[in-house]
C-alpha cells in the first residue's frame, strides 16, 4: 500500500505541465498538418520560435543554477573551515587547561593537593599560568594556501624591484654597479665588541641567577637558621645583579663606546631579554620552594636542573617551565630557510631605508619645520613606516624565533596570532606579541592584581603600559643616542585612549579599517619624527650641552642654528 505522503507527492507531480523536448516538438512539426501553405509555414515558426524561448530559457535557469550552487559550495566550505578551526582550537585550549589529566604532568613538576592549595597564598590566582602546546606558527599554515603565498610573493617582486632601481640609479650616478651596503657596515659595526659583551651578560645571567637561587634553598631547607633573613640577602643580591650586571653594565658598554644603532639593537634587546627570563625563573621556582618549606611532605624540594636553565635561557619564550612540549626531529631544511629569510628581511629594510628614507630626511632636516612639513613628512612616511613593521613582524616574530624553536625542537609555535584581523586595540596588544604579552600578563598584569587583591584592574592595566612605553622608549633612547619620547606618547596617549575606545565589542570590517588607518599613521609619525631628529643630531651637534639641552629635541632648533652659521660665514 502506498502512504499518504507518496500519493500526495504524485498527485502533485501529475498536476505539473511537462516541460516538452526537442523531440517532441520536432514530431509536432511533422504531424501537423493544414490546409494551406501558407497557414502551415506560419504555425511552424511560431512554435519553432517558442521551442528556441522555452530552450533558452531551459539553459540559462540551469546555468544560473550551477552558478549559485558553486556559491553556495565555496560559502558553506569556508564556514565549515572556519568552525573546524574555532573548534579545535577551543579544543586545545580546554584540554590544555585540564588539571586533573597527566598532561600538566609532563610540562610541570607534580603537585600535591596540599602544596597546590598553598600556592594560592603564594602566587597569583592564575593556576598554572601558562599552558604549553605542540602547535605551528600561524603564518607556516597559511603559507600553504596559494592565495596567501602569493603575497609573500608580492614582497619579493618588490624587493626585486628595490634592487633593481638602487643599481639602476647607482649606474647612472656613477658609472658603475655600487654593491658596498655602507649603510649595513655602518650599522653593524663594532661587531666583536657586541660578541663579547653579549658573552658576558648571558654568561653571568646562566651563572648568578642559578647559583643565588640554590644557595636560596639551602637556607630554605633547614641547614641555616634565621631563613627569612637569607631570603631577604638573597633576594636583594638578586636584586642588585639585575640593576648592575644586566642593567647598567651593558648600558655603559654602549653609551661609553657610541656603539651604531643595529648593535645597539642586539645588546640592549639581549638585556631586556635575559632580564625577564631571570625574573621568570626566579618568579616560578620560588613559591614552590616555600610551600615546600611550609609542609615539608618530601625529602626536598623540586629545584630545577642547570641544563633545564640553560634550555630555557635558549628557548623562544619568557615563561619557565622545568619541561616543555618537543618536536622529536629537528627539520634542518627548515632552520636554513628561516635564517635566510631574516637575512632577506636585513637587505630589504636596508633598501627601504636608502630608497625611501634617507634621501627624503637628510635634506628636510635643514629645513623649517612647520605644520604643511610635518604633514607632508608623516605620509610620506607611511610607506617605509609600514614595510618596516612588517619587517620587523617577519623576521624576528616569524622567521627568528621558529629557527631557534625548531633547533632546540620547542613545539609551542604561538609566538603570534591573526593581528591583523583585529577590530580592536585591546585585541591587537594580545595577539602582535605573545611572547611578551604572556610575560607581561602574568608578572605585571596578574602580580599587581594578586598584591591589590583584585581591587585595581584599571591601575593594573595602566601599570602594563606604563612598564612596556618606558622599556620602550628606554630601547629607543638608547640605541638612537638620544631622548625623544615619541614612542613613550604614543603609548601612554592614543595606545590607552584606543584601547579603551577600540575594545572587544567592536566588530566588523569598518573597526579593523579603522584599526589599520591608525596603525600606519602611528608607524608614519614614528618614522617622520625619529629621522628627523636622527639627522638633526648630526647636522647641529651641541658641544657643551646642559642636561635640559639634551632633553630638548634637536630638530625643533636645527634649521635656526643653521641660518646662524650660514649668516655669520656672510659677514
Amino acid at each position: 500500500m502506498e502512504s499518504e505522503d507518496d500519493s500526495g507527492l504524485r498527485c502533485r507531480s501529475r498536476a505539473l505541465p511537462k516541460m516538452p523536448s526537442l523531440s517532441d516538438l520536432n514530431g509536432s512539426f511533422v504531424e501537423e498538418s493544414s490546409p494551406g501553405e501558407e497557414q502551415q509555414s506560419t504555425e511552424d515558426n511560431h512554435i519553432t520560435s517558442n521551442g528556441k524561448m522555452e530552450v533558452e530559457q531551459m539553459i540559462s535557469k540551469k546555468l544560473q543554477l550551477k552558478r549559485k550552487a558553486e556559491y553556495l559550495k565555496s560559502d558553506l566550505m569556508r564556514q565549515f573551515d572556519s568552525q573546524v578551526n574555532e573548534f579545535v582550537d577551543s579544543l586545545i585550549e580546554e584540554s590544555a587547561s585540564l588539571e586533573p589529566a597527566p598532561v600538566p604532568a609532563v610540562f610541570s613538576p607534580p603537585l600535591s593537593d596540599k602544596e597546590r592549595s598553598k600556592l594560592g597564598h603564594l602566587r597569583p590566582p592564575h593556576g598554572q599560568g601558562k599552558h604549553f602546546v605542540s602547535r605551528r606558527s600561524l603564518l607556516d599554515e597559511l603559507f600553504e594556501v596559494n592565495h596567501i603565498r602569493t603575497i609573500y610573493h608580492m614582497f619579493i617582486a618588490l624587493l626585486v624591484l628595490f634592487i633593481l632601481s638602487t643599481l639602476v640609479v647607482d649606474f647612472i650616478d656613477e658609472g658603475r654597479l655600487v654593491l658596498d651596503f655602507d649603510l649595513l657596515v655602518y650599522a653593524f659595526g663594532q661587531f666583536p665588541l657586541v660578541v663579547c659583551t653579549w658573552i658576558c651578560m648571558f654568561l653571568s645571567a646562566l651563572l648568578v641567577p642559578y647559583t643565588l637561587f640554590q644557595l636560596w634553598v639551602q637556607s630554605q631547607s633547614g641547614s641555616l637558621s634565621h631563613p627569612r633573613l637569607w631570603s631577604l640577602l638573597f633576594g636583594s643580591a638578586f636584586l642588585l645583579y639585575q640593576a648592575l650586571g644586566l642593567g647598567f653594565l651593558p648600558t655603559y658598554v654602549v653609551v661609553s663606546n657610541s656603539m651604531p644603532p643595529a648593535s645597539c639593537f642586539i645588546i640592549i634587546l639581549e638585556q631586556v631579554r635575559l632580564m625577564m627570563k631571570t625574573h621568570s625563573f626566579i618568579r616560578e621556582n620560588v613559591p614552590r620552594v616555600l610551600s615546600w618549606a611550609k609542609e615539608k611532605t618530601s625529602q626536598g624540594p623540586v629545584v630545577p636542573q642547570v641544563s633545564q636553565y640553560l634550555y630555557f635561557l635558549f628557548a623562544p619564550t619568557l615563561i619557565y617551565r622545568d619541561k616543555y612540549p618537543r618536536n622529536p626531529v629537528i627539520r634542518w631544511g627548515y632552520v636554513a630557510t628561516k635564517l635566510l629569510q631574516v637575512l632577506g628581511c636585513l637587505f630589504y629594510a636596508y633598501y627601504v631605508f636608502v630608497r625611501l628614507c634617507i634621501p627624503q630626511f637628510r635634506s628636510i632636516s635643514l629645513q623649517l619645520f612647520d605644520l604643511r612639513a610635518m604633514v607632508l613628512c608623516v605620509f610620506n612616511s607611511i610607506l617605509p613606516g609600514v614595510l618596516v613593521l612588517f619587517l620587523a613582524f617577519f623576521a624576528f616574530l616569524h622567521c627568528w624565533l621558529n629557527a631557534f624553536a625548531e633547533m632546540l625542537q620547542f613545539a609551542d609555535r604561538m609566538f603570534y596570532k591573526d593581528w591583523w584581523n583585529s577590530t580592536s586595540f585591546a585585541n591587537y596588544y594580545r595577539t602582535w606579541n605573545v611572547v611578551v604579552h604572556d610575560w607581561l600578563y602574568y608578572y605585571v598584569y596578574w602580580d599587581f592584581l594578586w598584591m591589590s587583591q583584585k581591587r585595581f584592574r584599571a591601575a593594573a592595566m595602566f601599570f602594563v603600559f606604563t612598564v612596556s612605553a618606558v622599556v620602550h622608549e628606554y630601547i629607543l633612547a638608547i640605541c638612537f643616542g638620544f631622548f625623544y619620547p615619541v614612542l613613550f606618547c604614543l603609548f601612554m596617549c592614543f595606545g590607552m585612549m584606543f584601547n579603551f575606545i577600540l575594545h572587544d565589542q567592536r566588530k566588523g570590517p569598518i573597526w579593523n579599517i579603522i584599526m589599520w588607518t591608525s596603525l600606519f599613521l602611528g608607524q608614519g609619525v614614528i618614522i617622520c619624527l625619529y629621522s628627523q631628529e636622527w639627522y638633526a643630531q648630526r647636522y647641529c651637534p651641541l658641544k657643551e650641552p646642559s642636561f635640559l639641552e639634551l632633553l630638548k629635541p634637536r630638530s625643533w632648533s636645527c634649521h635656526l642654528q643653521r641660518d646662524l652659521v650660514a649668516d655669520s660665514d656672510r659677514l
